[in-house]
């Protein structure tokens, strides 16, 4: 009996310590988990306003414009739309730069990081010459796309001035891909933000004809933008060849040397992130076409509504760029637990805040509508009404983008982009165009049929982009991390 006794006590405190040890781990895990997503954080605050302050260039080019005139403000949402198309495109090819620097970052070696720069750089620069080239090309194009000839003259006046952003815009993404690779994102951030008062002082100069200088109008506008884009590409320079720490890489003193693998290396990885930027790019502009079929009151709730989430979306792009660096560099390490709680909580952090602003949308949609029409206008209710209930499926959208955006970050932390890709093609011009189709005009709801084809397209990338996440971390301890971009 006393022996039963002794083995049962023994048994007890057995099970206190296995419950001890479980609740340490827990609350080292839960600790472990919790500074993760206070880096992510401190990393992805200055990116989210980086982001911000790029698309206010456009918000504040488009408000400027509107005051030359309705052809004007048509002649630009044309030009735009072909420059932002092809550039948004080359960026992915050249945003190859970062988990190429975040992975050798994190594995401590200076030679791959000044490599992958100084070839990103000359990547940007041959992007940039085949883009030029198309823009050069621009008035035809637009004429043979059914566009009207004054609306596609004036794109492509335009378009002349804006091309020459086209270099600096890519190589200042090279840079800014390696800034943040390294976690000195905070630079960039200053000079987005001084862009966007250069933006309004070089507009007000050349479209309206101040200082002496000839009244340009929209052409004034793209020089405006070829103007800034290039100032803020010499201060990232400027910034990167002065700062010590930056010295061991020797991103500039080797810049006129060759170097084919690494020029082939970032070319793999990137031309992924391209196409798969060009299939969702596509995905939202046959839906405007199709809203357009529908009649003009679609078209506007529309573009009111995607305006809305393009805002909101900054926030988790932003987190999906700092989920690439903060998992680029924990597979450098070979640090599976860290790669998988690094996207993990950019997913959780993307989810969280889209969350917020679904609740916006659904909660207040006239308050948010009210932000770009007038409430009051007997003439804008048609297009309120419409607005008002594209907003209320954008708020399931907004859930679904943030977590496929931030997946897609965090897979290319891995240099993982050709199977992103074919989740892109897959998810959005398969399923989510085929189903927007059917339910906006075979099924007849119209504008809001055509959003919820968005958010079917969306919710399956966002579930295919975390299982394919979920497998790279499973496999990563027991495979080499240069092997899992060919898995």
């Amino acid at each position: 009996m006393g022996a039963d006794s002794f083995n049962r006590a023994e048994d007890t405190l057995r099970s206190a310590v296995s419950s001890t040890r479980s609740k340490e781990h827990l609350e080292t895990h839960t600790k472990t988990y919790r500074a993760e997503v206070v880096a992510t954080l401190v990393m992805a605050a200055p990116i989210v306003l980086t982001q911000v302050a790029h698309i206010s260039l456009s918000f504040v080019d488009t408000i400027m414009v509107g005051r030359l005139g309705p052809e004007s403000l048509a002649g630009i949402a044309l030009g735009n739309t072909l420059f932002f198309t092809l550039i948004v495109i080359a960026m992915g090819i050249v945003m190859a730069v970062g988990p190429m620097v975040s992975q050798a970052f994190g594995a401590g070696e200076d030679d791959p990081i000044g490599r992958s720069v100084r070839q990103g750089l000359w990547l940007a620069l041959c992007l940039a010459v085949a883009v030029m080239a198309i823009f050069e090309s621009a008035y035809p194009l637009l004429i043979a796309a059914g566009q009207q000839p004054e609306t596609a003259r004036l794109a492509a006046d335009y378009l002349s001035a804006i091309k020459w952003a086209a270099f600096p815009f890519l190589g200042f993404i090279a840079l800014r891909s390696f800034v943040e690779g390294v976690s000195r994102p905070r630079a960039v951030t200053a000079i987005a933000f001084a862009g966007v008062g250069m933006n309004v002082l070089a507009n007000w100069v050349f479209m309206f004809g101040h200082w002496g200088f000839p009244e340009m109008g929209l052409v004034g506008t793209g020089w405006a933008s070829a103007l800034v884009h290039g100032i803020e590409f010499l201060l990232l320079v400027a910034f990167v060849a002065s700062r010590p720490e930056f010295a061991p890489y020797h991103i500039f003193a080797r810049l006129g040397r060759p170097d084919f693998h690494y020029f082939r290396s970032l070319f793999k990885i990137g031309w992924p992130i391209g196409a798969s930027f060009g299939v969702e790019t596509t995905l939202f502009m046959v839906t405007l076409l199709m809203m357009g079929w529908i009649g003009t009151a679609s078209l506007a709730a529309h573009q009111v509504a995607i305006q809305c989430a393009a805002f909101t979306f900054m926030v988790p792009l932003g987190i999906g760029l700092a989920a690439t660096v903060r998992v680029g560099q924990a597979v450098g390490r070979n640090d599976a637990e860290g790669a998988k709680m690094a996207g993990h909580a950019s997913m959780g952090l993307a989810l969280g805040f889209m969350a917020a602003s679904a609740l916006l949308f659904w909660l207040a949609p006239r308050f948010v509508i009210g932000i770009y029409l007038d409430l009051s206008a007997p003439g804008n209710q048609e297009v309120i009404d419409v607005a008002v209930g594209l907003l209320s499926v954008a708020a399931v959208f907004q859930m679904a983008d943030g977590i496929q955006v931030s997946a897609a970050g965090a897979l290319r932390g891995f240099k993982d982009t050709t199977v992103p890709m074919v989740i892109a093609v897959v998810s959005y011009l398969g399923v989510g165009l085929a189903s927007g189709y059917a339910l906006g005009f075979v099924a007849g709801f119209g504008g809001r049929g055509l959003w919820w084809g968005l958010v079917i397209g969306l919710a399956l990338a966002a579930v295919l982009l975390m299982l394919r996440f979920r497998r790279l971390t499973r496999i990563m301890p027991s495979r080499p991390a240069d092997l899992l971009q060919a898995d």
